[in-house]
C-alpha cells in the first residue's frame, strides 16, 4: 500500500526541472542545485525521500485542538484534526491554476517532443559545454549578490571560478574549477532579499517561467537585470537558447511528475514552500530511529537504470464496457513471442510511477513483454476504469481491475496476434494484495474474463484494516512531541525530506530522521493519497459528507478539510454508507479486507508466488506465520528486511521476481 512514497522521489524530479525553468532567469536559483535531488532521487508518496515525500498537501487552518465529533449513522466519530506542514498562502489559486494550465501545456506538448529531437541531435558531451557556458557568464549576478549578502566567502569562490574557466576552460565551456575542486557558491536576488527580511505573502505562477512567490519573482526580475548580456545585441538572444539546452535533460523527469501526481499544482506548491527556502534544515535527530519506516524509504533510490526507458514505452488505450471510458496503459513489446506480464502497482500510483518502471525494465530485459497498469486508488482509474464512486471494496475493486486487463489483453491480441505466449499478473503493496484475491476468486471470476498462467504478489497486506490503522497511527506520530514543538517540528521533517539530496552521500547511509519523524513522513504520503481518492469521488458523486463547495479551480479549502480525514474516518464516513445502500455490509467488509478469508483457495492455487519482508510495518507476526503456512517454502521467499517494499530495486528481490516467472518461457 506504500508505493505512495515513491511520490518524493517524483518531487525531486520536478524540482530539479523547475530549477532550471525560469526563462533566461538563469541565476535565480533559490539554492535549487542541480545536484540536489537528482543524485539521490527520492519521488520520496504518494506523494511521498518523500521528498521526498510530499508531493501534495495544502494549507490547514487552525482548528478546535481537542478535535471534532462528526456523526454518521454509527453515531459519533472522534474526528481528530491532523498534524500537517505549513505552506505558503495561496491568494490567487484560480489565477495560478490556469497559469499553470498554461504551463503544463507548453511543458508536455512543445517542450517534451522537441527536447527528444535535440537531445537526438545535441551529444551529452555537448549540451553539459553549453550549460557550463551558461553557469560561468551569469558570473557578475551572483558576485553582486554575494557581496550584498555580506558572503565574502562566496565572491571570492565565484570569482576564481568564473577566472579559471573563462580562461583554461576556453570560455567557460569546460568546468575545471570543478575539477581543480573549487566548490560553487550560488546566490541570486531572491535569496538576497530573504536573508534582508522579505518573506513570501503569496505563492505566484509565473507564465513560462513556473513556481514562484512575490519576494522570488522580484528576485527573477533583477537577476535579469544584473545580467550584462542582456544590453549586448544579439548576445541576449542567446540566453534563450542556452536556457533550452538546460531544460531539455529535465523536460522527462518534470512530465512524468505532472502526469503521474493526481493534482501536480499542489505538490509544485507544496515543494517550492520548502526548497526555496534559504536557511538549511536542523538535520539532527532528537531520539531513536525506526527501521522498518527507514528502510522504507528505500523507495527513493528506485529509478530505472535506462532513463530512456520511460521514452520507450507505448501509450494505448481501451474503450471499458463496463464504464464506457477510455483507458490508457503502456507497455514495452518484444519483437518476437514472449510471456506478457502485467504489473498492478500500489496505492494510489500510477502506471509510469518510478517503482513500475523499474519492475517494468527488469522483466523486459530479460525477455518479457510488461504493461503497467495505474492503481484502483489513483483518480485516473476510479474516473475511467472504476464502476464503483468510492474504491474500497475488494471484489469490486478487483472486478474493474480484471475487466480492465481484460480488455488491453484483447486489444494486443488482436494488434500483435501469436506474439504473446503465458500471461502473468505481478502486483506489489495493494496490487499484490489485489493479485492474490485474483488468484483465490479466479474460478468465480465470470466467464470471459483473463485468467492468469501466474501470480506474483510483492510485499502485500494481509489484513487492510490493519494496514490502515498503522498508517493512522504514523500520521499522528508527532503528537508525541510537546505541543509547543510541534508545528515547528513537522516543518523541519519536510524540510528535511526535501532538501536531503543536498548532503554528501557519505552522510546518506544513515538517514537524518528519528522514529517519530520518519513514521509521520510515511503516514502523511498516505493521508495525501487518501486526500486525493476523497476529492476525486466526491467531484463525481458528492455525498455531501463535505461541507466545502468542490471547485476545481481554488481547491485549497476543499483540501483543507479532507485532509483531516483520516483512514478511519474514511471507512465510516464515506465507504460504509455508500456500499450499505447496495446491500454490502459490515460483514462483508470483514471477510473481504482480510485474504484469511481465502486461505482454502490460496493454499491450493498454485499459481502463486508470494514475497514478503520480515519487518513489513504493514504486516503483524501472525500474518507472517500464515503466509508461511499457506504457501510454504517453495512458493514464498521472506527477505529480513526492508520494510515495506524499501528493497523493491535490490538485486535480490529483482532477481527473485526473474525466477518467480522464469518457467512461463
Amino acid at each position: 500500500m506504500a508505493e505512495k512514497n515513491g511520490r518524493f522521489s517524483r518531487v525531486a524530479e520536478f524540482r530539479d526541472w523547475a530549477d532550471t525553468s525560469r526563462m533566461r532567469f538563469h541565476s535565480s536559483r533559490c539554492r535549487l542545485h542541480h545536484h540536489d535531488l537528482t543524485t539521490f532521487r527520492p519521488r520520496f508518496a504518494s506523494w511521498a525521500i518523500v521528498a521526498g515525500l510530499l508531493t501534495a498537501c495544502s494549507p490547514v487552518p487552525p482548528r478546535d485542538p481537542a478535535g471534532k465529533f462528526v456523526v454518521s449513522g454509527h453515531g459519533a466519530v472522534r474526528h481528530e484534526p491532523g498534524v500537517f506542514p505549513d505552506v505558503i498562502p495561496d491568494p490567487y489559486e484560480p489565477l495560478n491554476r490556469g497559469l499553470w494550465a498554461v504551463n503544463r501545456g507548453l511543458l508536455t506538448g512543445v517542450m517534451q517532443p522537441s527536447s527528444k529531437v535535440y537531445r537526438t541531435v545535441v551529444p551529452p558531451p555537448a549540451r553539459k559545454s553549453i550549460n557550463n557556458f551558461t553557469r560561468n557568464v551569469t558570473y557578475p549576478g551572483r558576485l553582486v549578490n554575494h557581496v550584498l549578502q555580506g558572503r565574502w566567502d562566496g565572491a571570492g569562490q565565484e570569482s576564481l571560478r568564473f577566472i579559471c574557466n573563462t580562461t583554461a576552460g576556453v570560455a567557460g565551456f569546460f568546468d575545471v574549477a570543478s575539477k581543480w575542486n573549487i566548490p560553487k557558491s550560488d546566490a541570486d536576488f531572491g535569496q538576497t532579499f530573504t536573508r534582508w527580511g522579505w518573506k513570501p505573502h503569496g505563492y505566484v505562477m509565473v507564465p513560462l517561467l513556473g513556481p514562484s512567490d512575490d519576494s522570488h519573482l522580484t528576485g527573477m526580475i533583477a537577476d535579469e537585470a544584473s545580467e550584462p548580456w542582456n544590453y549586448v545585441y544579439p548576445y541576449a538572444y542567446a540566453s534563450y537558447g542556452t536556457t533550452y539546452n538546460t531544460l531539455t535533460d529535465k523536460t522527462e523527469d518534470a512530465a512524468q511528475f505532472i502526469h503521474t501526481e493526481a493534482d501536480p499544482y499542489v505538490g509544485a506548491k507544496y515543494l517550492w514552500t520548502y526548497a526555496s527556502k534559504d536557511a538549511p534544515p536542523d538535520w539532527r535527530t532528537h531520539g531513536p530511529k525506526d527501521l522498518p519506516t527507514l528502510q522504507t524509504f528505500g523507495v527513493a533510490l528506485i529509478q530505472t537504470k535506462d532513463p530512456r526507458f520511460i521514452e520507450q514505452a507505448q501509450e494505448m488505450s481501451v474503450r471499458l464496457p463496463s464504464t464506457g471510458r477510455d483507458m490508457k496503459f503502456d507497455c514495452w513489446l518484444q519483437r518476437g513471442p514472449a510471456p506478457l506480464v502485467y504489473i498492478s502497482p500500489g496505492l494510489g500510483s500510477h502506471r509510469l510511477s518510478n517503482m513500475s518502471l523499474s519492475v517494468a525494465e527488469n522483466l523486459y530485459h530479460n525477455g518479457f513483454s510488461v504493461v503497467t497498469v495505474t492503481g484502483v486508488f489513483h483518480p485516473e482509474f476510479m474516473e475511467n476504469a472504476s464502476t464503483s464512486a468510492l474504491p474500497a471494496y475488494a471484489p469490486n475493486d478487483c472486478h474493474d481491475l480484471l475487466v480492465m486487463l481484460t480488455e488491453i489483453d484483447r486489444k494486443l491480441e488482436r494488434n500483435h496476434p501469436g506474439m504473446f505466449g503465458k500471461r502473468a499478473l505481478l502486483g506489489f503493496s495493494l496490487g499484490g494484495f489485489q493479485a492474490l484475491h485474483l488468484a483465490a476468486t479466479e474460478k468465480t471470476s465470470g466467464e470471459g474474463l483473463l485468467h492468469f498462467d501466474r501470480y506474483v504478489s510483492i510485499n502485500a497486506p494481509v489484513d487492510l484494516h490493519y494496514g490502515v490503522k498503522q498508517i493512522d497511527s504514523y500520521h499522528n506520530a508527532p503528537k508525541a512531541w510537546p505541543a509547543a514543538e510541534r508545528q515547528a517540528r513537522v516543518n523541519n521533517s519536510l524540510h528535511k525530506a526535501t532538501m536531503i539530496g543536498s548532503l554528501p552521500p557519505e552522510k546518506l547511509a544513515a538517514l537524518p530522521f528519528d522514529a517519530v519523524e520518519s513514521k509521520f513522513l510515511m503516514g502523511l504520503s498516505f493521508r495525501l493519497t487518501l486526500r486525493d481518492t476523497i476529492y476525486s469521488s466526491q467531484t463525481r458523486n458528492n455525498m455531501g459528507v463535505l461541507h466545502t463547495p468542490l471547485s476545481s479551480w481554488r481547491r485549497e479549502e476543499s483540501y483543507s478539510e479532507i485532509l483531516d480525514y483520516s483512514f478511519r474516518d474514511y471507512f465510516l464516513r464515506f465507504v460504509v454508507p455508500y456500499y450499505q445502500q447496495r446491500g454490502i455490509g459490515l460483514k462483508d467488509f470483514a471477510r473481504e479486507v482480510n485474504l484469511r478469508s481465502y486461505a482454502t483457495q490460496l493454499h491450493s492455487q498454485k499459481k502463486v508466488r508470494v514475497m514478503i519482508n520480515q519487518n513489513d510495518f504493514l504486516l503483524q507476526p501472525q500474518d507472517i506465520s500464515w503466509l508461511r503456512s499457506t504457501f510454504g517454502t517453495s512458493r514464498m521467499t521472506v527477505f529480513p528486511s526492508g520494510g515495506h517494499l524499501g528493497n523493491l530495486a535490490s538485486a535480490p528481490v529483482q532477481n527473485k521476481m526473474i525466477e518467480f516467472l522464469s518457467d512461463l518461457k
